[in-house]
C-alpha cells in the first residue's frame, strides 16, 4: 500500500512536466515557430537520454527506465492516428456521426500520423547529434 502510493508520486513527478510542456500545444496558445522551438529544447532521442542515464548509478538507471516507461504511456496517448489517442479519437469521431469512419479516412490519417511519428524521430535523433557535436 504504501509502495502504490509512493509509485504514484513519483509517477506524477515524471509525468507532470510532460503534462505542463504538451498544454499549450492541444490548447492551440503554441503556434508553429514556438512548436518547433519547444522540440527543438525538450526532444530528446535515445542518443541523448542513453548518455544521461549512463552518468549516474544504478537507481538513477531504474528511474530511468521508469521514465521511459510513463513517457511512452503518455505519448501513446497522443491523438496521433497509429497511437491509442488517435483511436480513441476515431471511436469519438464514429459516436458522433452514428457510423463507421470511411476507410479511406483511416488509412490516410494513419499514413499522416506515421509521418508525424517519423518526423518527431527525426527531430529528436536531429537534436541528439546536434547536443553532442556543440558539447
Amino acid at each position: 500500500s504504501t509502495a502504490v502510493g509512493a509509485g504514484a508520486v513519483e509517477g506524477d513527478g515524471f509525468v507532470g512536466p510532460t503534462r505542463i510542456d504538451v498544454a499549450p500545444f492541444f490548447s492551440g496558445h503554441v503556434g508553429m515557430p514556438n512548436l518547433l522551438e519547444l522540440f527543438n529544447r525538450h526532444l530528446g532521442g535515445p542518443i541523448v537520454v542513453a548518455g544521461q542515464s549512463a552518468r549516474v548509478g544504478w537507481f538513477a538507471y531504474v528511474s530511468f527506465l521508469a521514465l521511459i516507461s510513463i513517457s511512452l504511456g503518455v505519448l501513446n496517448l497522443l491523438p496521433i492516428p497509429v497511437l491509442d489517442g488517435g483511436h480513441l479519437v476515431y471511436y469519438g469521431l464514429e459516436a458522433i456521426r452514428g457510423k463507421p469512419l470511411s476507410e479511406r479516412f483511416i488509412e490516410l490519417t494513419q499514413k499522416a500520423g506515421i509521418a508525424i511519428i517519423g518526423a518527431l524521430m527525426f527531430v529528436a535523433l536531429f537534436n541528439d547529434i546536434s547536443r553532442l557535436i556543440g558539447s
